[in-house]
């Protein structure tokens, strides 16, 4: 430590002043690169592959120099790389579990002998994962190998999976997606990051050296995120999962629109995230942990200090003792450090105080540690904080005024408690929409937690059991079929009506039928004042008119949803069921006039029209009885202490439903949603939206709160624009045109909403392949896992 022979040990820790830390030993790693003439090129087929004449992007080590050098892929190189991954996934699904798993498990020796090397590379290149980390995903997700035919019975491996990082992604968080992938069966095709892309390899070269087949693990580098839509335009590709930054993720969805590929995204890098302190808490641990996190440790996150008033002087006083001396810390570059100090004169302007460790320098790449003190939630700097070593500080008065301010970010990423009230803790991480919440502790992973990013924190789950599903689809479902980005302009999609708009006419007239549909409990005509024809089976006559709703009654729909659904949420499951149960009650009590509505709707006969009633009847049982059997619980932990996971609801869905038997497929989504603690919006089929008006009858008569369900009719392209426009909903799950599914993979990037998207042909009722009458465990469990989202509590102890 820097002039410590003059210092006490009681002003050493009074400081907390670190050593300067030591240099890495690079030579294993240097040699590594040396032998790879510092010239990296991809791996595939189990080999390297260096191709002559491609475009190179240099790779800086820490003082500025020239680690290496990364190739970039062209066409060429990504149809090669995909036909490896084909083959080498008919190898690798076809071994058994145990061999797959004894092959991930052959890999923790080979990172034994090769571990050192890794580690001086990931220093190198600035992309941290520690191998002791990396051996407890490989013994983690290895045993998950072994075990899948018999704890995830009719699931089966979706084929090749692309799995892409950004250039400020970590290792760990690459290997997170890879590990679960290859370990369900699946070929995986890695596109990282420019920082992770030297370690990927080392590591592709170790899997390939511990036994995996040729092609099952490949690695491809180019110049940006957009590589990874490249690789998914072949057809061999099944699905795309994405880690990193929130831009660079949103460039990828936009990039892959039109292909027909499901695409997860997990931005980890750039969250803000809420460092609450309440009065019961242990105050110099916390203010050691968040001096640790927020200015110590390598940021893959932004902290929001949040301190109750009753201790922030308290807080602040030890915060100014334990950052005075503490040394500047470097940005990336003098562009940071212009937004650094804009952020910090902004925040003067408006009223903040400043705590800091020493006067910033005029200028230069570093800043010292800076405290914002009376930071305002809606401040800029705190919303969208700039790269740099500041931490807001804001203040709240009550419990419930702390998950407020919790919650006042756009992301959902995770969450950090201080109090030794565990009631209060735990009452606190229910109410925080994050994905993970640390009590008295932060930072802490392990691959056993499920964690779902909330909010604009991503569109899936990692880790735990329920992380693994995203690379699996269940054994009685068919692949969804493959398609092509068609020219496609955004900004007018949903502007044109497809059918005939007749104006409501006075009562008393001679027209059809006319329906209502049902927004906020209530049924109504449309916001429009118009109805559109409903058409009989093959083009006929006019059956009946329909509202011909809009933007306005999406609005009026989710203003409603959005009142009545947290209520819902914290219903017992045990209510939930047997709410649920009355709905298949009153579907029995009105099977005469829904089954009528069916016939007349697609001509089939009444057997074939009272089936589809019975099945939806049992369709609701099933989903009553699920109400309160899945609902997680705790995780056993390497570590000590304790660990939570429950699902918790999405929130606002809406669904835009099939043509294929337009009552059953109802009742399926609607259920899952429902039972699970959701509020649905429904758009039905264009072609045949009778059997869910009809279905009005037993909303009305049910004990559901109103709001919860709405049903809205019209132009399916102008709803699907609503619908995804609207930044209250949650997810979408459609079935319509190729359109649709483009639009809906473009648009849904800002908030992020999690998709379900099915390609049906007009005219075909053909719904991707799904069918809806089948009552296999699997089918019903995906709906039920794409309905929640996760949350991690973890809790230490002594």
């Amino acid at each position: 430590m820097a002039d410590c022979t003059n210092r006490t040990v009681y002003e050493i820790f009074q400081s907390m002043e670190e050593g300067p830390a030591a240099a890495p030993s690079a030579a294993t790693a240097q040699a590594w690169l040396d032998h790879h003439s510092r010239s990296l090129g991809f791996f595939m087929e189990g080999k390297f592959v260096r191709p002559a004449q491609r475009q190179t992007l240099s790779l800086a080590d820490s003082t500025g120099g020239v680690l290496c050098s990364t190739a970039c892929a062209e066409d060429g190189d990504v149809s090669q790389c995909a036909s490896s991954a084909a083959t080498g996934y008919k190898s690798w699904s076809s071994l058994a579990c145990s061999q797959r798993s004894k092959a991930l498990l052959r890999l923790v020796s080979v990172l034994g002998l090769h571990g050192q090397c890794l580690s001086e590379l990931c220093a190198l290149c600035e992309a941290s994962c520690s191998p002791s980390a990396l051996v407890r995903l490989l013994q983690y997700y290895s045993s998950w190998a072994q075990l899948r035919d018999t704890l995830i019975p009719g699931w089966t491996s979706l084929g090749v999976v692309v799995v892409v990082s950004s250039d400020d992604c970590s290792l760990y968080s690459l290997m997170l997606k890879v590990l679960p992938a290859l370990a369900m069966g699946n070929s995986v095709i890695v596109v990282p990051g420019r920082s992770s892309a030297p370690p990927a390899l080392l590591l592709a070269q170790l899997f390939t050296a511990a036994g995996l087949p040729a092609g099952a693990l490949n690695v491809l580098t180019g110049s940006d995120v957009t590589l990874g839509a490249k690789v998914s335009q072949n057809p061999n590709v099944s699905y795309i999962a994405y880690c990193g930054n929130k831009q660079d993720g949103l460039t990828l969805c936009k990039a892959s629109a039109g292909m027909g590929v499901p695409v997860s995204v997990s931005p980890c890098i750039g969250a803000l995230c809420p460092f609450i302190v309440f009065e019961s808490a242990d105050i110099d641990s916390a203010v050691d942990e968040v001096i640790q996190v927020a200015f110590k440790k390598k940021k893959e996150v932004h902290w929001v200090l949040c301190v109750q008033e009753s201790v922030s002087d308290s807080v602040v006083a030890r915060l100014k003792l334990r950052l005075a001396g503490m040394k500047c810390v470097a940005l990336s570059s003098e562009a940071d450090r212009g937004l650094v100090d804009a952020a910090v004169q902004e925040a003067q302007q408006q009223g903040a105080t400043l705590v800091q460790s020493c006067s910033a320098s005029p200028s230069g790449a570093q800043y010292p540690p800076t405290v914002l003190c009376g930071a305002a939630p809606s401040s800029p700097y705190v919303v969208s904080p700039p790269p740099g070593p500041l931490l807001p500080l804001l203040t709240f008065r009550s419990n419930a005024e702390a998950v407020v301010l919790g919650n006042h970010s756009p992301h959902g990423y995770a969450a950090s408690i201080w109090t030794e009230d565990l009631t209060l803790a735990l009452e606190t991480a229910k109410s925080l929409s994050v994905g993970s919440v640390w009590v008295n502790s932060s930072s802490v992973s392990d691959p056993c937690l499920p964690v779902s990013g909330h909010k604009d924190s991503g569109t899936c789950t990692d880790g735990g059991q329920e992380g693994l599903y995203q690379f699996l689809r269940p054994s009685f479902s068919s692949p969804l079929p493959r398609s092509s980005p068609v020219s496609l302009e955004y900004s007018k999609f949903g502007t044109e009506p497809s059918q005939p708009v007749i104006p409501d006419s006075p009562v008393g007239a001679s027209l059809p039928q006319s329906y209502l549909q049902f927004v906020g409990g209530k049924a109504s005509k449309s916001a429009s004042g118009c109805s559109v024809a409903v058409q009989a089976p093959g083009g006929g006559s006019v059956l009946a008119l329909c509202p011909d709703g809009g933007r306005k009654d999406v609005r009026n729909a989710v203003e409603a949803a959005i009142k009545v659904q947290p209520g819902w949420m914290k219903k017992s499951p045990s209510a939930r069921a047997q709410s649920l149960y009355s709905l298949a009650k009153g579907l029995e009590s009105k099977k005469k006039e829904v089954s009528a509505s069916i016939c007349t709707q697609l001509g089939v006969s009444g057997d074939e029209a009272d089936k589809e009633v019975e099945l939806s009847i049992a369709r609701f049982n099933v989903w009553a009885a699920y109400c309160d059997k899945v609902q997680g619980g705790s995780l056993p932990m390497p570590q000590s202490g304790a660990a939570l996971s429950f699902p918790e609801a999405l929130g606002v869905v809406g669904i835009v439903l099939p043509d294929k038997h337009p009552l059953l497929s109802m009742v399926t989504v609607l259920g899952a949603t429902v039972a699970t603690g959701n509020a649905v919006i429904m758009v039905p089929s264009q072609r045949f939206p009778l059997p869910a008006l009809a279905f009005i009858q037993v909303l009305q008569s049910s004990d559901l709160p109103a709001g919860l369900v709405n049903i809205i009719t019209g132009n399916r392209d102008q709803l699907t624009a609503a619908l995804a426009n609207h930044s209250v909903i949650r997810a979408i799950w459609y079935w319509g045109s190729a359109e649709g599914c483009q639009y809906l993979q473009y648009t849904c990037t800002s908030p992020l909403k999690t998709l379900r998207l099915f390609c049906q042909k007009d005219g075909e009722g053909s719904d991707a392949g799904t069918d809806w009458a089948q009552s296999q465990p699997s089918l019903l469990e995906d709906w039920w896992r794409n309905a929640v989202q996760w949350k991690s509590v973890w809790i230490p102890t002594a």
